[in-house]
């Protein structure tokens, strides 16, 4: 790993560099750019929000003294070209492991357990009414927003404005803008107090603006459902979103398991679901040697491997995949998992080592991907990243070839798999 004061110096000759290199084109023409921006709001997106039913009032309230955020990653601005693919080549993905720092998890826990005691009358009302249990808001919002502590200093509109204008997702933008504006029309919150990420997630929640106008709650009825300063109306529209996508009421999100060496690893994802009893049955079982819980047995279970043989394994029911509704990642997924159970029972970092993988150049994984798809292997996206498609097909490949599954990308692989 490259240490901190050689990175630091590094990016300081990058910065030097930088400085001596002509400007951009569109760094040159931001006054034009500004004018196209103020015509673009008057003739184009001005039309569409009068459609939707937002007011000039609502227009003009959110977009006077506007201007472009040139600061957000990802603008195309008029007159320049998209930025061209990221290099395969290089390292882009690290180990698993790396994405549970245990400081930050113990952290979070420690906290979590005792918000969870603080707001216990309320999260029962809402487990009532949603059926998501209270740890798993309290982990979600901890994950967020650090419980509602972390800043949010970006205008909402101001950065939405400016990626529906110049960015890579102009569409999805200008949909989330039109409903942000939805939401100031309606009176729940105005421009100047709308502030989010600089991805233009809102609130405590981080919820995007289409999301809060499916998902947002006023369970303390004030009126108006608030995700900035209500903890209540926070919390509840968590547990709103997760029921909307499928939580399913009295389930467990998953379980840390041992899988015996006879029992293949190219088993995972959530189309090979089946009872949990089945996957007991192979000799799977819990890591902490507690039993599988009754009610689970007769339900449905999916094997999950995110390090292949070389990290922990689990057990994840459909709850995890809801889960990963808000954060399409498994790893997100079983950080929300892994500190629900902390927040629940004082629980503590999942019992099974990561490996030391994920080293490997994506365009590595790259060509193992292409070569397993002319062998006639589904493996998700060809993208350079081991998802569980390519993971279990990796495994099944090895498999036949008189390896011993790991279900994972190596070097050693490299020029077997041709």
């Amino acid at each position: 790993m490259e240490k901190p004061a050689r990175r630091h110096a590094t990016a300081l000759l990058a910065v030097l560099a930088a400085a001596l290199l002509p400007l951009p084109a569109f760094a040159q023409n931001k006054p034009d750019v500004e004018r196209q921006f103020q015509q673009w709001i008057a003739s184009d997106l001005g039309p569409e929000a009068h459609k939707a039913g937002i007011s000039e009032k609502t227009l003009n309230a959110a977009f006077d003294g506007l201007k472009l955020n040139w600061s957000l990653p990802d603008l195309v601005p008029p007159g320049s070209k998209p930025p061209k693919q990221q290099d395969q080549s290089q390292a882009e993905f690290s180990s698993p492991g790396a994405y549970f720092n245990e400081n930050r998890l113990q952290t979070l826990g420690l906290a979590g357990r005792g918000l969870a005691g603080t707001y216990a009358a309320g999260l029962k009302k809402i487990e009532a009414t949603y059926g998501v249990p209270g740890e798993i808001i309290i982990a979600i919002w901890g994950r967020e927003s650090g419980f509602g502590k972390a800043k949010l200093p970006y205008s909402a509109i101001e950065v939405l404005a400016t990626k529906a204008f110049m960015s890579t997702r102009k569409p999805m933008f200008r949909e989330e803008l039109i409903a942000a504006l939805t939401m100031i029309e309606r009176g729940d919150v105005s421009a100047s107090t709308m502030k989010g990420s600089w991805a233009g997630a809102l609130g405590q929640p981080q919820f995007m603006p289409t999301s809060y106008l499916k998902y947002a709650v006023d369970f303390d009825k004030d009126g108006h459902p608030d995700i900035w300063n209500s903890v209540p109306d926070t919390l509840a529209s968590i547990a709103n979103y997760l029921k909307h996508e499928g939580w399913s009421r009295g389930r467990d999100w998953g379980f840390e398991v041992s899988i015996p060496a006879n029992v293949s690893c190219a088993q995972e994802g959530p189309d090979l679901a089946k009872p949990i009893s089945s996957w007991a049955a192979t000799g799977i079982t819990r890591i902490s040697g507690k039993a599988f819980p009754a009610p689970e047995m007769k339900a449905q279970g999916m094997m999950l491997l995110p390090a292949g043989r070389n990290g922990p394994e689990f057990i994840v029911t459909p709850n995890f995949y809801v889960l990963k509704e808000y954060n399409n990642s498994d790893l997100y997924a079983l950080f929300i998992g892994n500190l629900a159970d902390r927040i629940a029972s004082g629980g503590g970092p999942f019992e099974a080592k990561w490996g030391d993988v994920g080293k490997m150049l994506r365009s590595d994984v790259l060509s193992m991907q292409k070569a397993l798809v002319t062998k006639g292997y589904d493996v998700g996206n060809v993208d350079g990243l081991p998802g569980f498609k390519t993971r279990r097909s990796l495994g099944d490949w090895q498999a036949k070839a008189g390896i011993s599954p790991t279900c994972y990308p190596d070097a050693s692989l490299k020029a077997k798999l041709r």
